[in-house]
């Protein structure tokens, strides 16, 4: 299911939340409305996290993560770094960054498998990245963009790229990430897809201004019409019962 959703009178939820199939993470502050929507879709199958980075709520933009591993950049605190530590599932690896582009949610865009990174990242960092999320790390633009991480929004089942992607590039960036992509918008429009859309396996939030074209291309791509967090023990099941028969 997609779920429209609003951080106090903002539609950029991607800015003020980061999900992923391992954890949630929330900015803190925010109204019972934008917390109880995360909750009622995705508590029951990841922690929801009510954090904050280097003393501000922007924490879609300046973290990164995907169920192995979060990244969060050198402003975070030693009290915000630990109540990560100690909120998140022990098998998610956390580590902060010393790299000048420290939005690294605007720099960054990852699924389980693959990164596609800002062109002019420190190689260090790409290397970090490698490790901490375990992903195969490409320096690519979207669109001649080269904030990656707000120009597109993937999970491990599609992506969603800039309105402005040309097909060729959409064949290339496809064919690296190995998952179906679809150029498209969202919040009436918007091609801030990074900031106004967060995704991961099961569940989708978007801004309240989406309209519901976008939220069935969204349902579409990322196939959350037959998705639950119990979508993982039914395709075993089914896997078993072919190979039975």
């Amino acid at each position: 299911m997609a779920v429209r959703a609003q951080f106090e009178n903002s539609n950029d939820i991607g800015v003020f939340a980061s999900l992923t199939n391992a954890y949630c993470l929330v900015a803190i502050g925010g109204s019972e409305n934008f917390y109880s929507a995360f909750e009622g879709e995705v508590g029951d199958a990841i922690p929801v996290v009510h954090a904050s980075i280097g003393g501000t709520r922007i924490v879609g933009r300046l973290t990164v993560g995907n169920r192995n591993g979060l990244l969060v950049p050198n402003t975070t605190t030693d009290q915000e770094l630990q109540h990560l530590r100690n909120s998140l599932p022990d098998k998610v690896a956390i580590q902060r960054i010393e790299e000048r582009l420290s939005a690294l949610g605007n720099v960054v865009a990852c699924n389980d498998y693959v990164a596609l990174v800002h062109p002019d990242i420190d190689r260090e960092t790409e290397e970090i990245i490698a490790d901490v999320l375990q992903v195969e790390v490409f320096r690519q633009t979207i669109a001649g963009n080269v904030l990656v991480g707000s120009y597109c929004a993937l999970s491990n089942r599609g992506g969603l790229v800039h309105p402005r992607t040309s097909i060729a590039d959409q064949d290339e960036l496809s064919s690296l990430l190995q998952i179906p992509l679809v150029a498209g918008t969202v919040n009436r429009g918007s091609p801030n897809i990074g900031g106004g859309l967060v995704v991961n396996d099961f569940a989708a939030f978007a801004g309240v201004d989406t309209t519901s074209t976008e939220l069935s291309v969204i349902e579409s791509i990322f196939k959350l019409q037959q998705a639950g967090p119990s979508y993982v023990v039914n395709d075993l099941r089914n896997q078993l019962i072919d190979s039975m028969t």
